[in-house]
């Protein structure tokens, strides 16, 4: 579905990603791994025409490289950026009907009934708080609106960047069972996340990113028991435990 060959990515004269290849198979999850400053988010504001950037990019076989980012967005890449970024002055409603802006445009004639109901359905608190400001949800909550706005947008491809950031291990466990669901119902996921081990165990497939180039990659399961991954990127990790039992594990056991 999405193949990128030899992209550079740059911020003035900083070259932020040098020479990554990718690919999105349909229907699939894949995870983003890497430390701060590797150039994650970039990846992904590349792929969203939002940095100047060059190599190849294709979606569905068709260059998107110089796409800008609403041609990227109509053709159904939806990309949830780090820090949520809901708009705290409208309601829960009208952030989701945002969303929409990509193929409902400004045409009153046309309904979202159908799109509004199925995030309310994934996430039953959203629609408790649906006349609610959004600057006054929870962290969890605001992420929940996040990513049922990006929903409204009809994804083929989600891209979440760190939806975990700043949220409690409980939260967490709750968003990314909804994340895995997303991923059932044939939406490809492409997922940037600070928690590794969880990130691994949800994922199809891994590219572990550094310093700007992809130094790893491969199948999820077989990456998280690969000495050098475990060495630079699991060795130190503390699982959160509730109740003696990780809350990554819990995740993994209901995704399965």
């Amino acid at each position: 579905m999405l193949k990128i060959r030899n992209l550079h990515a740059y911020y003035g004269a900083i070259e932020a990603l040098k020479g990554v290849d990718l690919e999105v198979p349909d229907g699939k999850m894949c995870c983003i791994i890497g430390a701060n400053g590797a150039g994650k988010t970039t990846l992904l504001k590349s792929i969203s025409g939002m940095v100047r950037h060059s190599g190849e990019i294709l979606w569905n076989d068709q260059d998107i490289t110089k796409a800008g980012p609403g041609k990227v967005n109509k053709a159904g890449i939806i990309h949830v950026p780090e820090g949520r970024l809901t708009f705290p002055g409208l309601t829960v409603y009208q952030n989701l009907e945002v969303g929409t802006i990509s193929w409902h445009g400004f045409i009153s004639n046309k309904k979202y009934d159908k799109e509004i109901e199925e995030v309310f359905t994934l996430f039953p608190k959203l629609r408790e708080r649906r006349d609610q400001m959004a600057w006054s949800l929870s962290g969890g909550e605001q992420q929940m609106l996040a990513i049922g706005r990006g929903l409204m947008g009809r994804p083929k491809l989600l891209m979440l960047d760190e939806p975990s950031m700043g949220l409690a291990p409980l939260i967490v466990e709750e968003l990314f069972k909804k994340i895995v669901e997303i991923n059932k119902l044939g939406i490809s996921v492409l997922l940037i996340e600070q928690n590794a081990r969880l990130a691994l165990k949800v994922s199809d497939y891994a590219y572990i990113l550094e310093q700007g180039q992809i130094k790893f990659h491969g199948e999820s399961q077989a990456l998280s028991n690969d000495p050098r991954l475990i060495s630079a990127y699991l060795g130190s990790f503390k699982k959160e435990e509730r109740h003696g039992v990780s809350a990554d594990q819990d995740v993994l056991q209901s995704a399965t």
